[in-house]
């Protein structure tokens, strides 16, 4: 995962009271929690927003007073109509305990039904993983170029010996459809098989003249 830093300070009170003057000064009430402990603290709105609305997923190096922790946001809540961010969870790190992430999607390639004329159709743009922090990559790179029209790619094509994927096995995650005028690759090779031979019949014909 990509990295990035935060600044917190710790909060002298926790409650409703409490959190609602953190929030009215500029800053976000949060949690971080692991191995037993909860550290709650604020951090800058400004700050948590260039991280949370950003599409990469980040292991965010967290200070507080000091007090390091490498983190990740697991769980978050924001106002129903502005979107502002009213507070956010931080899970500690631990290199030998598993982790699941939302991993965004990324596609490579050029799709050969896409290219006759379908539609592509991301299902999945973010995929739930479980594995150790070293093993959780930026994106999930899915390769499109072979998927025909009428074709897919699904969740246990994409797994690994590193990272569990926890969506559904069968669910498709890209897929391409058909769609008006479209041309299957099949009636393409139909079509120049007959040309070719429509070509050597007349060839055939004229030498034998």
């Amino acid at each position: 995962m990509k990295e990035v830093s935060l600044s917190g300070s710790l909060r002298a009170n926790v409650g409703k009271k409490d959190a609602k003057a953190v929030r009215n000064s500029g800053r976000v009430p949060c949690v971080v929690y692991g191995n037993g402990e909860q550290t709650h603290f604020s951090v800058k709105h400004t700050d948590l927003q260039k991280i949370m609305f950003s599409p990469d997923v980040f292991a965010i190096n967290l200070d507080v007073n000091g007090k390091a922790f490498k983190t990740i946001i697991q769980d978050s809540q924001q106002h129903p109509l502005t979107d502002k961010i009213m507070h956010v969870d931080f899970l500690q790190l631990q290199d030998d305990k598993l982790v699941k992430v939302d991993i965004p999607v990324t596609l490579k390639g050029r799709s050969i039904g896409v290219m006759n004329g379908g539609r592509l159709q991301l299902v999945f743009r973010t995929l739930t993983v479980l594995g150790y922090p070293k093993d959780i990559p930026d994106t999930i790179e899915v390769d499109i170029t072979n998927i025909k029209i009428g074709g897919s790619i699904r969740v246990k094509a994409l797994e690994n010996d590193k990272l569990r994927l926890l969506n559904a096995s069968n669910a498709v995650v890209v897929s391409v459809k058909m769609s008006r005028g479209a041309t299957l690759e099949e009636e393409e090779e139909e079509a120049a098989a007959e040309a070719e031979a429509a070509e050597a019949a007349a060839t055939a014909e004229a030498a034998a003249e």
